[in-house]
């Protein structure tokens, strides 16, 4: 049996399988880093890694975490109480949408994806300061808490700052990955 039809565990094709043709041979024994991890040398790949490691894990787990209460909040409200302050309870559904964008958008990588995290957490940024302006100027618009009135005082202001650590973390990440 020709080496080329035994399939052995590696990425790297042996020469005499490309020139009849085969694909299942390959290289088990080979030094290349290449034949024995196939992301090592495979720049779209490279280039394709998650940006999420250290601060940014943190970031992550802390909007996620902002994702599922803002959406429970926001669920609870419209199901329950609607009609007693629309406006409100539309936002915190809103701020839900948003802070699972931006998980996600922090999580995937790609430069689309990054486009996508600096507008989702740029335009967090300025519906809490909206809001929580607004909310203080104006109280009669919001008869209940949003999750970003008062600038999140509901969330311990969290989401005032998490905006803040978001827009910072993806500048210091620009000249990394894309």
């Amino acid at each position: 049996m020709p080496a080329c039809e035994t399939p052995v565990i590696s990425f790297r094709p042996l020469p005499e399988c490309e020139t009849k043709g085969h694909r299942i041979g390959f290289d088990m024994n080979s030094t290349d880093p290449a034949a024995q991890n196939p992301t090592a040398s495979s720049s779209s790949t490279r280039d394709a890694a998650p940006r999420i490691s250290g601060v940014g894990r943190v970031l992550v787990a802390v909007y996620g975490i902002l994702a599922l209460a803002a959406t429970g909040r926001s669920v609870t409200q419209i199901i329950g109480k609607f009609d007693q302050a629309p406006l409100a309870y539309t936002l915190s559904a809103l701020a839900a949408v948003v802070y699972i964008l931006a998980t996600v958008a922090l999580i995937v990588p790609g430069a689309t994806w990054r486009k996508i995290a600096w507008i989702t957490i740029g335009f967090e940024m300025v519906g809490v300061i909206v809001i929580g302006l607004l909310s203080i100027f104006d109280s009669a618009l919001f008869p209940h808490d949003t999750v970003w009135s008062y600038f999140g005082r509901g969330y311990g202001f969290v989401p005032l700052v998490l905006p803040a650590l978001g827009l910072f973390w993806l500048a210091k990440q620009k000249g990394k990955r894309a």
